[in-house]
């Protein structure tokens, strides 16, 4: 009979099989080479830092002031 340490365990393994998984996914995902906003090339360093990137830093910056003042 399992226990509520043994349910918590079980729990949180999969939490982290499916974080992992999904972060799998986003990295194999993003396979463009251009920004998903103004359509210039993602810079190489920025692709192999982030693979999962869709966006050029500008554009990710611009998104993220964008969600800050949303909030």
């Amino acid at each position: 009979m399992a226990d509520n340490a043994d349910r918590a365990a079980v729990t949180i393994q999969q939490s982290l099989e499916a974080v992992l998984a999904s972060r799998a996914a986003l990295a194999t995902q993003a396979t463009n080479s251009e920004c998903d906003d103004c359509g210039y090339e993602i810079p190489a360093a920025r692709r192999e830092a982030a693979p999962w990137a869709t966006t050029c830093i500008e554009c990710q910056g611009i998104r993220e002031l964008k969600n800050k003042q949303g909030r």
